[in-house]
């Protein structure tokens, strides 16, 4: 039996997080889903495993269920396979940020930068003006990024705000495109860089997971694998597992 994949996320207004919590949990019980769902009055995130029939029914709860009520309609959800179950339990985690910044303000509900669909991503990255910046983690580059990009070498995401503060200029760098794996936390990085006054802000639009999933291998700019928070570790083109290796809880709090 192969299991698939959902990693998700949804930027909405979810004041009642607490009280979704336990029903949630529930749901994903009954379908023998395992995996990590965060959710915070900002909106939800996650990565899940379970029979292709359980994650189609999570994905209706999310987009139609009652206890929604269609604020998760748009959720961005990317879909891979694992041989095995890539997780040892379900967990649903109530956290004051779905993606941890800690920069008060941002809502990028209401304000983000601009989209970029994967097949326009490689003529953006590849043009003089434009400053290509990784934002996630320098365990997470180390294993994999895009040729040329530049890497802040953060351990998480909420020091990311002091390296554009110490190292970048709205008035020097006029054109920003930024990429991660899924693409959450370019949304808030994104809201960022512009709340700061750069005026030209890019991210990949579903990150490097679906840059893997829909560019050919033989256009990608893409180097080495993309780290994944479970027991798969890195995928490549197409989605690939490159290897098995369990790795700790506190790795998956990277995210």
């Amino acid at each position: 039996m192969s299991f698939t994949v959902a990693a998700f996320y949804r930027f909405a207004s979810l004041p009642d997080c607490a009280e979704l919590r336990p029903e949630l949990a529930a749901f994903c019980a009954a379908q023998e889903i395992r995996g990590t769902i965060l959710l915070a009055p900002e909106g939800i995130n996650g990565t899940v495993a379970g029979s292709a029939d359980a994650i189609a029914s999570l994905m209706a709860h999310f987009r139609d269920g009652e206890a929604f009520s269609g604020r998760l309609a748009g959720i961005d959800v990317k879909l891979s396979s694992a041989a095995e179950m890539p997780f040892r339990r379900m967990k649903v985690k109530l956290k004051r940020e779905i993606v941890t910044l800690g920069v008060a303000g941002l809502d990028p509900a209401a304000r983000t930068g601009t989209y970029v669909e994967p097949s326009d991503w490689n003529a953006l990255i590849t043009s003089d003006d434009v400053l290509v910046i990784d934002t996630r983690n320098r365990f997470e580059v180390a294993m994999g990024s895009f040729a040329g990009a530049v890497d802040p070498e953060t351990r998480k995401f909420s020091q990311f705000p002091d390296y554009v503060r110490r190292s970048l200029d709205p008035a020097r760098h006029k054109r920003v495109a930024m990429f991660c794996t899924g693409g959450i936390r370019c949304e808030k990085a994104s809201a960022f860089l512009l709340a700061e006054g750069f005026d030209e802000v890019y991210h990949l639009k579903g990150g490097i997971l679906r840059y893997l999933e829909e560019m050919p291998a033989e256009e990608s700019l893409f180097r080495g694998g993309c780290f994944v928070f479970d027991e798969r570790v890195a995928l490549g083109h197409g989605l690939s597992e490159l290897g098995e290796a369990a790795h700790s809880e506190e790795s998956a709090s990277l995210r």
